[in-house]
């Protein structure tokens, strides 16, 4: 990895679990690649619902069977107004099973994810692992130059950045961004309770956002709190028992006696998306190509559905003898990936704003809205198949990479190459 004259075909800069994730499916997609991120356990007892084609992407990677037994089976999601307003939504409950599926998705901390994404990235002789940050990037005609912090250099003819919110990567490549502050901060921790969870999340709907409450394995739940940024900061200053109260009194005692579990994290909310998902032999996944806030579980399945795609992208033009990081290929994953990204922003914005809003009209169609999806089941239906993942995506079954026309139509899968 110290020879700055080797040119891999691949480098991937961060080491989250859509870099890892995209690391791995790049190595199995038969790439010569690299991964500069550093080994550190996973920071804090955050949680993700792995959703629609998620773990079977995980599955596909060889990373699923090593966490599953850690994971929390979702078979329920339950929607509840807890607004208090004079113009209430029903409750809408959406069920696994009448969409044909054992479950939606499942739940696992992220620390948990990682240690497997980690094992197993560890796997294959085609990945070499650069333990340290980038510290430049620098892209050149026929390949990007990537320098560490400790000296170390290396070439890559095509970069994928994973590298967060404040991407390096992402300004290597010119690559503008628009970003919107919300007034709204989430505090997320873990709880354990009396009462069954039921493989249920219920999400209540307040004036100030969502608060969900997620099953995680045996009776524990991991939790979302979304409300203002004051709220916020009161929350997550109080005591154990008095935040166990009032997570208990939040969840209308839906799960019985709660205990809040040590560790708690607060972030300020924001959308930001980039001009462009990929310039200058450079492409971002994950956090780095779109923040979102977590609302209906979207964040990592879409760096999740990322990785896939430049997976796919970079095995094709290995497998014909093209450059992975030339113009064809960035431009099929900037259209690959813009729908799917802003279809998802768009809808989380709306759904957001439909629910702060004081508007008694907006309060009026909102409440339709939700009554004639609980009503209607083809309707409701077709909204669990959209909220797993976009309808013109083919949903990934083990074994298989999915392709697509230039019109963006599923074609027959392809047989992915084995590890």
């Amino acid at each position: 990895m110290d020879d700055g004259s080797k040119v891999y075909d691949v480098a991937v800069v961060g080491g989250g679990p859509a870099g890892l994730s995209a690391a791995i499916a790049l190595a199995e997609a038969g790439a010569n690649a690299a991964l500069i991120a550093r080994r550190a356990p996973y920071g804090d007892n955050r949680t993700t619902a792995l959703l629609g084609g998620s773990v079977d992407f995980l599955e596909e990677l060889g990373v699923w069977p090593r966490c599953a037994d850690k994971a929390a089976a979702l078979t329920t999601m339950r929607l509840v107004d807890d607004t208090g307003r004079l113009i209430r939504a029903p409750e809408v409950r959406f069920s696994s099973g009448e969409i044909g599926l054992e479950a939606f998705g499942q739940n696992i901390e992220n620390r948990t994810l990682v240690a497997a994404l980690e094992e197993r990235a560890a796997e294959f002789p085609n990945l070499a692992r650069l333990d340290d940050e980038a510290e430049t990037v620098a892209p050149q005609e026929s390949a990007v130059a990537i320098t560490a912090r400790n000296g170390t250099s290396l070439s890559a003819r095509l970069v994928v950045g994973a590298d967060g919110r404040h991407s390096l990567c992402r300004e290597a490549a010119g690559i503008g961004e628009v970003r919107r502050e919300l007034k709204q901060s989430a505090l997320t921790f873990n709880i354990s309770h009396t009462r069954s969870h039921k493989n249920i999340s219920t999400e209540f709907h307040t004036p100030e956002g969502p608060c969900v409450f997620v099953p995680l394995p045996g009776e524990r739940c991991s939790v979302v709190w979304v409300a203002s940024p004051k709220e916020a900061e009161r929350l997550i200053a109080l005591g154990d028992e008095e935040l166990s109260e009032a997570a208990e009194r939040h969840s209308h005692s839906i799960l019985g006696r709660v205990k809040v579990e040590a560790g708690r994290n607060l972030f300020p909310l924001a959308i930001e998306r980039p001009a462009q998902f990929a310039r200058r032999r450079i492409v971002l996944v994950g956090e780095a190509a779109h923040v979102i806030p977590p609302i209906g579980a979207q964040g990592l399945n879409l760096g999740l559905r990322d990785a896939a795609d430049i997976a796919d992208i970079v095995r094709d033009k290995i497998a014909a003898g093209d450059d992975p990081g030339g113009a064809d290929a960035l431009l099929r994953y900037d259209f690959k990936r813009r729908p799917d990204v802003l279809s998802r922003t768009f809808a989380i914005d709306l759904a957001n704003r439909s629910l702060l809003s004081d508007f008694l009209p907006m309060q009026s169609l909102r409440a339709a809205g939700m009554h004639l999806i609980g009503a209607i089941g083809p309707l409701r239906r077709l909204a669990m198949h959209e909220g797993l993942a976009p309808s013109w995506r083919t949903r990934r079954g083990a074994g298989q990479a999915i392709k697509e026309t230039p019109a963006g139509r599923s074609a027959e899968p392809a047989p992915r190459s084995q590890a």
